[in-house]
């Protein structure tokens, strides 16, 4: 939950969902909600799979996903995880082999629909293979691979024959008394998205897996994802959340948490308030937002940042933010320090003092802590 009773309209209640865990990382319940990428590389060159986690980890990535399509990947995966500082993933689709192997390597997580791997037999096989292997499980539903029987019943893919196809998985993995699972409801279309998570919902109490599944590259995914992820989170739906872009993993990483850091669920790294900039702009914002961006990577402690270009909005943006600056006249502006003006600085060395001050603060903050 995320609360703030001085202003109650920023309130977000979250769903009640039971909690497990993926590896040493909690998952539902009370927990944060965790960001995931998956990894692009092959998953049989080791070396390029994990120094790609390794990237997605320092940029914030709680869990990473990595597909295990063949044995050659099976293998690799135990090398994987034994270097990967964070909870790996494994994706495995149909062939029930690939599940019980990636459980043996040493995978937190399956990411299955236990109806697709074939009889009953083999899919009691990969849940013993999980439950002796403390292996959680996420049932994917994806509104571009429904069941037959599902497309044949509604017609088309909808809300309704996701959740239906959602709950029958989740019927497998129950009637096999195996209770360590969350799910994912996915689908490109956000409207099907959103209708299909709120369904799925109010019809279970398992952790819920966000994502808008194959939603473009990284300008248009990120824009589907923060309005279907924003408004399913604002409605307190989501346990742990996957951008899917056509970009680097790291920039999943990145736009997750900033659709978190947006709604006040996860707070990490700068906060940078920025204005879009205009005639009366002193100095150059939109190139010093991407300096900063760049320079100020490495941080990890929660503040605030104003990069305001006029006087018309900044004091009273840097009256809320850590540290400031404010464009004025005559080749330099005012640097604020916790909402407060605090001395002017010329805007040719504005870039590395803000850089310092704000690793100053995070110093302060750090050592409060």
């Amino acid at each position: 939950m995320s609360l703030n009773h001085v202003r109650p309209w920023r309130d977000i209640y979250r769903r009640k969902s039971r909690q497990i865990m993926v590896g040493n990382v909690p998952v539902g319940g009370d927990a944060p909600i965790a960001v995931q990428t998956m990894t692009n590389t092959l998953t049989t060159d080791v070396a390029a799979t994990v120094a790609q986690v390794q990237a997605a980890a320092e940029a914030g990535a709680d869990i990473v996903r990595v597909s295990v399509p063949d044995e050659d990947s099976a293998k690799a995966l135990k090398e994987i995880v034994r270097e990967s500082p964070v909870p790996i993933v494994a994706d495995i689709h149909f062939h029930y082999r690939r599940g019980i192997e990636a459980a043996e390597a040493g995978a937190a997580c399956l990411r299955i629909n236990p109806g697709n791997i074939g009889n009953e037999q083999r899919v009691k096989e990969v849940i013993k293979a999980a439950r002796d292997h403390n292996c959680s499980i996420r049932i994917g539903v994806n509104a571009g691979s429904l069941e037959r029987h599902l497309l044949e019943k509604y017609g088309e893919p909808c809300p309704e024959a996701m959740v239906e196809s959602g709950l029958e998985h989740i019927r497998i993995l129950q009637d096999n008394d195996f209770h360590e699972f969350k799910i994912s409801v996915k689908a490109s279309d956000v409207f099907l998205s959103a209708a299909a998570y709120q369904g799925i919902a109010e019809a279970t109490d398992a952790p819920i897996h966000l994502g808008i599944t194959e939603a473009g590259g990284l300008v248009s995914g990120t824009i589907k994802s923060a309005i279907g992820l924003g408004n399913l989170l604002w409605m307190g739906i989501g346990d742990t959340i996957r951008v899917s872009l056509s970009a680097d993993p790291v920039e999943e990483v990145k736009v997750g948490f900033e659709i978190l850091k947006s709604l006040g669920l996860r707070h990490r790294g700068v906060n940078i308030i920025s204005c879009p900039s205009c005639a009366r702009q002193g100095f150059d914002v939109i190139k010093t937002v991407e300096a900063l961006e760049h320079r100020l990577e490495h941080i990890k402690t929660p503040m605030s940042l104003s990069i305001i270009g006029c006087v018309v909005n900044g004091p009273g943006e840097a009256l809320m933010t850590d540290v400031g600056f404010t464009g004025g006249g005559a080749g330099s502006g005012m640097v604020y320090l916790a909402g407060k003006a605090s001395h002017k600085m010329s805007n040719d060395q504005m870039i590395d003092h803000i850089v310092e001050e704000v690793e100053k603060k995070a110093s302060e903050l750090d050592a409060a802590e």
